[in-house]
């Protein structure tokens, strides 16, 4: 009989995505602070965003990170951007791939977000090639 707290093959097979993409420094940190409240959440997006999503076959990482970067700089969500911009170091996505798909949110969802997930690319660029970024 199975142990059902033992994480499952979907949990398993997301952390292992997700700290290829974001790297072991920053998934350890999120793991640190965890708490019983918000336990719950790194689960499931733990198994649904990385297990799911980011595991399947069909696209690249490098692919699925500048598909994210657009859709979460035309929902201007600021912290996740920087952060998927940060994770490009893992994914390959060139600063030429962000830059297009930039382009993309202006025309498809607005020259105010994408110019402020312009302003917020180039200063995580600044901060890797200052080797700040981790």
């Amino acid at each position: 009989m199975s142990d059902p707290s033992a994480p499952s093959e979907r949990y398993r097979q997301g952390m292992a995505t997700r700290r290829a993409v974001l790297g072991d420094n920053h998934v350890d940190r999120t793991q640190s602070v965890s708490t019983e409240f918000d336990r719950p959440f790194q689960e499931l997006i733990t198994e649904a965003a990385w297990g799911h999503v980011w595991s399947r076959p069909t696209w690249t990482k490098r692919e699925r990170s500048i598909v994210t970067i657009a859709l979460l700089a035309a929902l201007g969500q600021d912290d996740e951007v920087a952060m998927h911009v940060r994770a490009t170091t893992n994914t390959g996505a060139s600063r030429e791939d962000i830059c297009e798909a930039l382009l993309h949110v202006a025309i498809y969802a607005g020259v105010p977000a994408a110019n402020h997930a312009i302003k917020i690319a180039k200063q995580v660029f600044a901060e890797i090639d200052a080797g700040e970024a981790a």
